[in-house]
């Protein structure tokens, strides 16, 4: 979620505007100066859409230099909706990223699965993986220096399928607080909040539903 706040300016005419571009398309065009901008200079980004059937504009600018960009959009697709909403957390814990960078460096990540458990007793919160070193368990006190919020109501273990959840990593290692949350049915909401260097905010929000080939009997 990129708030309007980010932006320099931000107008959108029409109440909503949904369409789809390739992803890959749009990280190219991103980085066509770099990654990194050179010393003493910034990269300033305009984007335009004037609506349906039209392409996505990028206007990139550095150093005084304007490349721009014109991306075919699509059909967007429909959303797999969760009906995941703040109402029926079951289970929230708010914790420093670097605690969660750290875990998914420890922990044997050649697991399928990680295995979390919340609680409003021990172990409070708990990361567990099962690789091909044996289990490993890797738990936090609800008085954690890295933990900023407990809030807890039933003890829950629910396994994700690693796989599923590597590609919010890129977002974790750019955050500098992660919401964890669960549901009654066990879906996971990661929300990273991301800091950008003008001090302004931004979350990306990621949703992983509990992996369905356990039971009970194996927790």
């Amino acid at each position: 979620l990129l708030q309007a706040e980010i932006f320099q300016e931000f107008a959108v005419q029409e109440e909503s505007v949904t369409f789809r571009i390739n992803l890959s398309v749009l990280l190219d065009c991103l980085t066509i100066f770099g990654t990194s901008p050179l010393p003493g200079t910034s990269t300033a980004l305009r984007m335009c859409y004037r609506g349906y059937g039209y392409p996505l504009m990028l206007f990139l600018e550095e150093g005084g230099v304007v490349t721009v960009c014109k991306i075919n959009t699509q059909e967007p697709e429909e959303l797999l909706d969760f009906d995941f909403c703040s109402t029926k957390v079951v289970n929230k814990i708010i914790l420093q990223s670097e605690g969660l960078r750290e875990a998914f460096a420890e922990l044997d990540m050649t697991s399928e699965v990680l295995q979390i458990t919340m609680s409003p007793d021990k172990p409070y919160f708990r990361l567990s993986t099962f690789g091909n070193a044996g289990s490993a368990h890797l738990d936090y006190p609800r008085d954690s220096d890295l933990i900023e919020a407990f809030h807890c109501d039933q003890t829950q273990t629910n396994r994700y399928k690693i796989s599923l959840l590597k590609p919010s990593t890129k977002a974790l290692a750019l955050s500098c607080k992660v919401s964890i949350r669960t549901d009654a049915q066990g879906f996971l909401s990661l929300q990273y909040m991301i800091r950008n260097e003008d001090g302004q905010i931004c979350f990306v929000e990621y949703y992983c539903c509990p992996d369905e080939d356990i039971n009970e009997a194996e927790l």
